[in-house]
């Protein structure tokens, strides 16, 4: 009798501790799976104007950025994966991140490849929200676009062989062969501080004019000393340099149609929010910071 007590106890004691640990476990999987929902849990939109762009790509579910494919450090087609990386495709999120709220960004941004001589027709003809794309600020293109920020300032250079030693500065580029891209302000700055320059080699994308200076159709390409900067980087080596001598100030914007005031100010709200909370600053060096130890000050916003 005795024995079949102790028996009875050992397997009481047993079943208790089965259930004690089944106790936890639930526990512990409620606890996994609320942690799991906190963690989740979707950032609540901000609420816009009915009627506002801001609205109509919240209720869409997405946001259509023009940018380049080609341009290493600010837009640039990964071969690997075909993911869009750089710079300018940063700021395209935290201007997402805006209007959906930043926890739910991914999967909401379609970025359509947006070469510089298509940029305001893009815009105008509403195949993009807005275009990011090392898209310089200027009186001319205001005509037909609206511009918020700027969010960078870059300076117009030069690229040349490693090995050249005869172009030191914009006026050297008189008498040699320059390219440049259709549709950018780079060649009417070459056109106006060196008028004798041959511009007749001109492409839609800057990594054609690098495949031209490399086997030698074209003395130097000019644009923006940043864009340059990650060609020579993508290039490697000794093969390109910068000439070190920029010859004017690029202010990049964001496009957006020139009727939508209420976009525009929401976009430049927006950058002055990025900029003081160092998402801006984190960005840049996550991308450009690659070739540029020195993150610069963002410029101030021109609420034209």
């Amino acid at each position: 009798m005795a024995r079949n007590r102790w028996l009875w106890m050992a397997v009481l004691a047993i079943c208790a501790a089965l259930m004690v640990a089944a106790g936890c476990g639930d526990d512990d999987e409620g606890a996994d799976a609320g942690a799991g929902e906190d963690t989740a849990a979707a950032q609540p939109a901000p609420e816009f104007p009915a009627g506002s762009t801001m609205a109509r790509i919240q209720d869409e579910g997405k946001i259509v950025v023009g940018t380049k494919f080609d341009q290493p450090l600010f837009g640039l087609k990964n071969p690997t994966n075909d993911e869009i990386e750089g710079f300018d495709v940063e700021i395209a999120k935290l201007i997402a991140g805006g209007i959906f709220g930043d926890e739910n960004v991914d999967g909401k941004v379609e970025f359509i490849e947006t070469p510089s001589k298509i940029r305001e027709t893009a815009i105008e003809q509403g195949r993009v929200d807005m275009v990011v794309a090392t898209y310089t600020i200027n009186d001319e293109r205001k005509q037909q676009v609206g511009f918020a920020g700027p969010y960078y300032t870059a300076g117009q250079d030069i690229m040349v062989s490693g090995d050249n030693t005869d172009i030191t500065g914009i006026e050297d580029l008189n008498g040699k062969k320059v390219c440049s891209v259709q549709g950018s302000t780079s060649i009417d700055n070459v056109r106006e501080q060196a008028p004798q320059a041959d511009l007749g080699i001109t492409f839609d994308v800057y990594s054609l004019c690098a495949e031209a200076l490399a086997d030698g159709r074209v003395d130097a390409v000019s644009t923006d000393n940043i864009i340059l900067l990650g060609l020579i980087d993508a290039e490697g080596g000794d093969a390109f340099k910068l000439v070190g001598n920029p010859f004017t100030e690029e202010p990049y914007g964001i496009g957006v149609k020139r009727d939508d005031a209420a976009f525009r100010t929401f976009v430049n709200d927006r950058l002055e929010e990025i900029y003081a909370d160092g998402r801006w600053a984190s960005a840049f060096e996550a991308t450009v910071g690659a070739v540029e130890e020195e993150t610069p000050e963002p410029p101030p916003v021109d609420r034209y």
